[in-house]
């Protein structure tokens, strides 16, 4: 936020996990929510997700490249209007592999970055999910676990701040750590720590740039599937 004594520097929260403070630029930051608003209109839009015992998450979703719904993935939005999902833009996979080169920057022992994970090209990003946090919601801790592939997790924050929960791989409690993701954040987790819990407790309402022209949090969320192209299931909970 402006008038801050010291400038937010790149941070590495656990290994493999990487936080970059204010790595998209105002101008970047309204072209993504720009295009995130054209994804959530219909058909396969924006939807409330249901979980398999009967729960409702409060960050409402619209996936790209395949639809995520608890827990698998398909071509369509089964949980949806049941249209076929949206392709995932070349410029947003793109986007993807250049966040994964910014957070992994630098050298180390046995050829990785400093965070301890293989600097070196990773797969195209194929899919993205974008939530959506109104001031009341939140995302309890989870892992992202449908993927085949290990390549990282990339994740952008548009609006308003938010309380991030990055956790470990063993269970949803201690240890973990809180950091703070503003608007126009970068935060990149993979290698060990592509499989750590994590969540979102809390959106700070009101902190979002003023320029911006949001009310709410944007999470955008890059993935690399390794699935091909599954076939959508015959019911919306897929088991």
């Amino acid at each position: 936020m402006d008038g801050e004594l010291f400038p937010r520097e790149r941070t590495l929260i656990a290994p493999g996990a990487v936080h970059v403070p204010d790595w998209l630029g105002p101008q970047r930051q309204r072209e993504l929510l720009a295009a995130c608003r054209e994804w959530a209109r219909p058909p396969a839009g924006l939807r409330t997700v249901s979980t398999p015992g009967g729960g409702t998450m409060t960050a409402r979703q619209v996936c790209l490249g395949l639809h995520w719904y608890p827990y698998a993935y398909a071509r369509t939005a089964v949980d949806g209007d049941g249209a076929p999902v949206k392709p995932m833009p070349g410029w947003l996979a793109e986007l993807g592999r250049d966040a994964v080169a910014a957070a992994y920057a630098g050298t180390g022992d046995a050829g990785t970055g400093d965070a301890g994970v293989p600097a070196g090209p990773c797969e195209a990003y194929d899919i993205a999910l974008i939530n959506f946090y109104d001031g009341d919601a939140r995302m309890g801790m989870h892992r992202d676990a449908e993927e085949r592939s290990a390549a990282p997790v990339v994740s952008l924050s548009l609006g308003d701040a938010c309380v991030f929960r990055f956790g470990n791989t063993a269970s949803r409690g201690h240890p973990y750590r809180d950091v703070e993701l503003r608007s126009g954040d970068l935060f990149v987790f993979g290698g060990p720590s592509r499989r750590a819990y994590h969540g979102v407790p809390r959106v700070l309402p009101g902190t979002a740039p003023p320029t911006l022209g949001l009310t709410g949090r944007l999470n955008i969320t890059l993935r690399v599937g390794g699935l091909g192209q599954p076939p959508a299931p015959a019911t919306p909970d897929g088991h």
